[in-house]
Formats: C-alpha cells, structure tokens, sequence
C-alpha cells in the first residue's frame, strides 16, 4: 500500500525524524502538534491560547492535503496538567469540532515547556 507523507513550510518544523502528514488508502494521519506559532516559534501562555494554536496548527496540516477538522474521525489530545487544564481546553476544542464529534483520548502526560499536543486521524470521504 502506498502511503504519502507531507512537512509542510508553514507549519511548525519537526522535532525529529517525522512527517507532519502521511496519507495511506485515504486516511489521513497527522503528527502530535504543540502550540507553536508557526512563523515565530513562539508559545502563547495559558490552556486556552495554546488550545487555539495547536488547534490552529492542526488545521493547516489538514488543510495541506485538501481536509479540514470536520474530516477528523480520531483525537489524541496530552495535557501536562489534566486535573488543572481539562475543562478550559474542553471548552476551546468543542469551539473547533462540531457533531458528529470525533472520538477522543485525552491523556496526562510530561511535555517539553508545553501544555497541550494533539494529533488526528481523518478520513477522505
């Protein structure tokens, strides 16, 4: 089965050995994106702002090979602070996603000076 993987120039740089994207027999998968404002590198403070910009950021990856976040079918969502960040970062991602919702695992996890990462899986419909 051939897959196609994307890095795409306007998204934030891999950390490593990674694609941003790879598509294979029309599901798309995307790689964990943190808060990082593509064009500065720069982390916003706060849940909320970085939900947005991860949020963001997923977006354009999406948007790279022709989807959205309505194709999204699959979260997986770390929080560094779970017990002190859920419900605000609850509240951003239900403004991004509309029904039928995605399923979703949404973790505590240690992340690098960060406090939230998503990645996705979306299907081409």
């Amino acid at each position: 089965m051939p897959k196609k993987a994307l890095t795409a120039p306007d998204l934030p740089a891999p950390a490593g050995p990674y694609s941003h994207v790879v598509e294979a027999a029309g599901v798309v998968y995307t790689a964990g994106f943190g808060p990082q404002d593509p064009e500065t590198g720069a982390v916003p403070e706060g849940i909320a702002a970085q939900t947005e910009q991860v949020l963001s950021n997923l977006a354009k990856a999406l948007d790279a090979v022709g989807l959205t976040l309505d194709d999204v079918v699959k979260t997986t969502v770390h929080l560094e602070r779970l017990d002190r960040d859920f419900a605000e970062y609850n509240r951003v991602y239900q403004e991004h996603f509309r029904e039928p919702y995605p399923v979703r695992t949404t973790v505590g996890s240690t992340l690098a000076n960060i406090l939230v990462e998503v990645d996705a899986v979306a299907v081409r419909t």
